[in-house]
């Protein structure tokens, strides 16, 4: 879905991903003709780097997880 907005509305995906200031620079680059396709190609390695840093903020709480359940119990040693 964003990815479909980045293609119409690049500015839009910004806010989506909660970086108001981007939205609002890409807002005024998209206001030009010229300026377009720039903010397009932005809003789509944006979003490849927001899912990018979702995935390792999943791999490293999995990480922490499992190191705090392996963890023994200093009471019971």
């Amino acid at each position: 879905m964003r990815y479909l907005l980045a293609l119409f509305v690049p500015w839009v995906v910004f806010f989506t991903m909660g970086q108001v200031g981007r939205g609002i620079i890409c807002l005024i680059l998209q206001c030009t003709l010229v300026g377009w396709l720039p903010a397009t190609i932005w809003a789509f390695v944006s979003i490849g780097g927001y899912h990018a840093d979702k995935r390792t903020d999943r791999i490293v709480n999995a990480i922490s997880a499992a190191n705090q359940q392996a963890m023994a119990d200093p009471r019971r040693i």
